[in-house]
């Protein structure tokens, strides 16, 4: 999605906005933020799994590893083609790591621990988390476009429909 430079999802153009003002890598952000965001599942009680913790490294290393592979694309189809298997990419990893019941990515946490500790709709708290760090983001330079609006429509559905095949059973 970076390479696309079509926009991003909402913790992307926070995480880009924190990386072009700092200059380090977008990955390197990530797993900063990602670290920070797991200070705050404290109050809320959250207890992260060894899918939490892996989220955290392995996100970030894929990051910076992808763009210094990836070229950037010029032709707005290749543009397009590589948004869309980005946000494809994203939908199918978030199902598989939910899937494995391993524990959640940090900002997944974030939004269970303050519903379970506060209450609230899911709804509601992962909107305005996701409203806040796109604004931040934005303001601090990230990448806003067709990108976000795609993966704010896209990701929940494919997910919906790819947790069922890819949930791994607890039974006995």
């Amino acid at each position: 999605m970076v390479r696309a430079g079509l926009g991003l999802n909402p913790w992307g153009v926070f995480h880009q906005g924190l990386a072009r003002q700092t200059g380090w890598s977008l990955g390197v952000i990530t797993i900063l933020v990602a670290g920070a965001v797991l200070l705050l599942w404290i109050p809320l009680r959250q207890q992260p799994g060894i899918g939490t913790i892996s989220n955290v490294v392995v996100i970030g290393v894929a990051i910076d590893a992808s763009l210094v592979l990836l070229p950037e694309p010029h032709a707005s189809p290749v543009r397009w083609a590589v948004l869309l298997a980005g946000i494809l990419g994203n939908g199918l990893a978030s199902a598989c790591y939910i899937g494995a019941g391993l524990g959640p990515g940090p900002r997944d946490g974030l939004m269970t621990g303050w519903v379970g500790r506060y209450g609230g709709s899911v709804r509601a708290v992962r909107t305005t988390l996701e409203v806040t760090v796109l604004a931040i983001g934005w303001l601090l330079g990230g990448v806003v476009g067709a990108g976000t609006v795609l993966y704010a429509v896209g990701v929940g559905p494919l997910i919906q429909r790819s947790l069922p095949v890819l949930t791994v059973s607890r039974r006995g």
